[in-house]
């Protein structure tokens, strides 16, 4: 009797799909991917956002007669709205390089020297010098063209929104969240995160570290801004109209003077029994302005940047300098 058999078949090997990103790429992606997805996320419905509601405040605008009818003469409640929209968006796009710094920055290094992650990867035939570089040109990266295209939507809704917002445009909420200082401020705070996280070694306490570190920028920075250009001065009478120069511009001081030039402070004689009599024998004709023009704008923008810019650069050369000195 014979029997019937069957060739062995051998298993087949299963075929995976190759990924697409390898390397340290793949590795740098897949640890931030949260942080990834959400700055992905901020993009598209910031910008969507952003976009629909400076439609919103030119139709509400044209409707209110606008620009025959200046910002000034509109209706004050539909001005106040039109001011609480912007504010409230720039006010959440400020928020960017305070959660860039705690929740990229801050763990960017620490995290990887906590875990031991650091230690694997550099023992896998990969330089610590390129495995830093990866990280950090991450970070940089993501931050960059996360708030590089926020920043720029936000610009253009300001100058559609300017003449019904405040004309203080030093203020956080227009001054750090258009132009060139969101990102560079973004940059700044995340690179400090990232060398608070390269010295603790502790990623919890590196984001506590960073959250109090980038609440002091923001007060060091309020205080610089003034004196990031020379502000020009204007004498007009004392009683008179402000001239046209002051239009959008931002008063930083304010005297009371002479014909002759000699200033006083603006309460000179307001105590006085005869505040005009004391005025007269004193010679003060003039109200005296040290002020920004609205030209100025940029000039202050772009000097702020360019600070920020280089000191971001020290902290992160800081930060390799550091990381590369430790043993993991």
């Amino acid at each position: 009797m014979s029997t019937l058999t069957r060739p062995a078949v051998a298993d087949e090997p299963v075929r995976t799909k190759p990924r697409r990103v390898r390397g340290l790429l793949w590795l740098v992606t897949r640890q931030h991917r949260a942080v990834l997805f959400a700055s992905a996320a901020a993009i598209v419905l910031g910008s969507a956002w952003i976009i629909y509601q400076r439609g919103v405040l030119l139709d509400d605008a044209h409707a209110a007669g606008w620009p025959a009818t200046s910002g000034e003469e509109i209706d004050g409640a539909l001005r106040l709205r039109l001011e609480k929209k912007f504010n409230d968006i720039a006010s959440y796009v400020g928020y960017l390089p305070l959660l860039f710094g705690i929740f990229l920055g801050a763990p960017l290094l620490s995290s990887d020297q906590e875990n031991g992650t650091a230690r694997l990867v550099t023992t896998q035939s990969v330089p610590r010098t390129r495995w830093l570089l990866w990280k950090l040109g991450f970070a940089v990266v993501l931050v960059a063209v996360t708030t590089a295209i926020l920043g720029t939507l936000l610009t253009w809704y300001w100058h559609a929104a300017r003449p019904f917002v405040s004309t203080d445009w030093t203020e956080a909420s227009i001054f750090d969240t258009t132009g060139p200082v969101l990102l560079t401020q973004a940059l700044f705070i995340t690179s400090l995160g990232i060398v608070i996280g390269a010295l603790v070694r502790r990623a919890v306490t590196a984001m506590t570290l960073t959250f109090f570190g980038a609440f002091a920028v923001t007060v060091v920075f309020d205080y610089l801004k003034p004196h990031l250009a020379t502000p020009r001065r204007v004498a007009f009478p004392l009683d008179g109209d402000h001239p046209a120069v002051l239009n959008g511009s931002v008063q930083v001081d304010q005297w009371i003077g002479t014909a002759s030039g000699k200033l006083y402070g603006w309460s000179t004689c307001v105590s006085d029994a005869d505040t005009d009599g004391c005025r007269a024998r004193k010679g003060i004709v003039n109200s005296v302005w040290d002020y920004f023009g609205y030209d100025q704008m940029a000039t202050l923008q772009w000097t702020a940047a360019a600070l920020l810019a280089v000191a971001t650069a020290a902290l992160l050369a800081l930060a390799v300098w550091r990381t590369r000195r430790q043993a993991f």
